[in-house]
């Protein structure tokens, strides 16, 4: 995929132009803090800028430098971290910066080499930081990007293939401007974001639809070209509210692994032919070595992950009194139900205290 040198200037000033015009006021455009921008680069994959724009100012509120993220425990992280979902993104983030701290001497390094050396920076994240917080000649290519370049100059290729996502890096790479490098690749996001949308692209908006091969041929909705995903599986999955006296039981989840570090009311996945009550006790005796009764059924809730779906079946349970033994979990607590909002727990669990709050369970009000 080669670019004629005219249309690539003509592309980088119309686009920059547009910018000037259009730009979002958001709050990580408003620092060169290399460290700020990293944690908005990390807030922002796979989640809507509205989302992030609610917990961002929060998250630096309480860690305003990589040495205070650094310092911070794993469940300080997760807690500012909670409900925006990817937790993975929190553990290696914070893993990130105590790595800064030790190898870099609290600075974030300002080479390519480097940061993709940290944990969870992949050459996307590291060409944002690299051209936004040190204004470096480096390319972006996330979603929104790869559906621009798509549409504007006809790759018809899958861009879910390794080859087309390595002709479309070099095509992003080629396309850099000498100058406004910072300005650029945040204009080429925001094009994607607020005009070349998914569904519905604002074409008589767009700065560039001139240069748009799609455009030209009608066929905007049609490109990417994206092979189809696989059917989303559903699970039953059981959770028990294990009581002793007037506390309840959570758990924390091993670091590594779905939803990890998180804590939560234990139980897991139902086996085929299993009924739910069984399975609850099974998980629990697996997960923490012991044998609760289990009691009423107190709710269900449906969630959503992002490659399969959940039905959460919370049971009430009964505390035998054996010894609690950490053989799939990390930890655990015996909490005051109103304790619960100090933990950072997954947002199904969420939906359960919800439903235990606006039922008054014992302790919950």
């Amino acid at each position: 995929m080669s670019v004629d040198i005219s249309l690539k200037g003509q592309f980088s000033k119309r686009l920059l132009s547009w910018y000037d015009r259009q730009a979002r006021p958001l709050p990580w455009r408003e620092t060169r803090d290399p460290y700020k921008i990293w944690v908005s680069e990390v807030m922002l994959q796979q989640t809507q800028v509205r989302t992030v724009e609610a917990y961002y100012g929060r998250f630096i509120g309480r860690f305003p430098s990589v040495e205070a993220l650094a310092r911070a425990t794993p469940d300080e992280v997760m807690k500012q971290w909670e409900g925006l979902g990817y937790c993975g993104r929190a553990r290696h983030l914070h893993q990130a910066a105590r790595e800064v701290v030790e190898r870099f001497g609290d600075r974030l390094p300002d080479t390519l080499e480097d940061l993709i050396s940290l944990p969870g920076i992949g050459r996307y994240t590291a060409g944002a930081i690299l051209s936004i917080a040190f204004g470096k000649p480096e390319a972006v290519l996330d979603g929104n990007v790869i559906r621009v370049l798509s549409r504007i100059f006809h790759v018809t290729d899958d861009v879910r293939k390794s080859s087309t996502e390595k002709a479309l890096w070099s095509l992003t790479d080629s396309l850099l401007p000498k100058r406004r490098i910072r300005e650029y690749n945040q204009a080429l996001m925001e094009l994607g974001a607020l005009v070349c949308r998914v569904r519905n692209p604002a074409c008589s908006e767009c700065p560039v639809s001139r240069m748009c091969e799609a455009k030209r041929l009608s066929i905007q909705r049609e490109l990417p070209v994206k092979s189809p995903r696989k059917p989303v599986p559903h699970y039953q999955v059981t959770a028990g509210v294990i009581r002793r006296g007037d506390r309840l039981l959570i758990t924390r989840r091993p670091p590594k692994g779905l939803l990890g570090g998180l804590w939560e009311f234990p139980g897991g996945k139902q086996e085929p032919g299993e009924k739910l009550e069984d399975c609850l006790k099974r998980e629990i005796r697996e997960e923490l070595g012991i044998n609760v009764e289990v009691g009423v059924h107190l709710t269900s809730v449906e969630h959503a992950y992002t490659h399969f779906r959940i039905t959460l079946h919370a049971f009430e349970c009964r505390y035998r009194g054996d010894r609690i033994r950490l053989i799939g979990a990390d930890a655990y607590r015996w909490i005051l139900p109103r304790e619960l909002d100090r933990f950072a727990l997954p947002a199904a669990d969420h939906k359960i205290i919800a439903l235990l709050k606006s039922r008054k369970y014992g302790g919950m009000e």
